[in-house]
């Protein structure tokens, strides 16, 4: 069974947006493992009122330690657009994967060159939570398509 972690730079919450991820996340499950992990704190708070080169060297202090288990997905606006079909080969090559989602001002130069992979999942700039929204179904629909489950059709 895979493991799949969501990293992203976002505070707790509880809200619509959430039921609609444990939805996908519940039903990825005969597949997989899926965490989301949100990592927020004191520091990025601060850095981010300062100057985006802070908040990106903040963001990249807390993710970089993820980095040495499993294939690493940053997801940018810069990053290659796949289809679901490509998408869901990461699925079938990897035991462990980690998606990135950076926060405000998005990932320091050289935290995207520790990534294996950079992808976009749209050209459009979307909220945390509708990014992670789409994340999760395509990670959903990615697994239903290396399973032969109808969903995907």
């Amino acid at each position: 069974m895979s493991k799949i972690n969501i990293y992203q730079i976002a505070k707790s919450s509880n809200d619509e947006f959430d039921k609609i991820i444990e939805d996908f996340i519940k039903m990825s499950s005969k597949y997989a493992k899926i965490e989301i992990h949100n990592l927020f704190n004191k520091k990025i708070g601060k850095a981010q009122t300062i100057s985006d080169i802070e908040a990106k060297k903040s963001y990249s202090e807390v993710f970089e330690p993820h980095l040495s288990s499993g294939f690493n997905i940053a997801l940018d606006v810069k990053g290659k657009r796949v289809d679901s079909f490509e998408f869901s080969n990461f699925f079938e090559n990897h035991a462990t994967i980690n998606f990135y989602i950076g926060g405000a001002y998005g990932f320091e130069s050289n935290f995207l060159q520790k990534c294996d992979k950079k992808i976009s999942l749209s050209e459009l700039t979307m909220a945390h939570k509708i990014a992670n929204i789409v994340l999760c179904e395509q990670i959903f629909r990615g697994l239903c398509i290396i399973n032969n489950h109808p969903y995907h059709k």
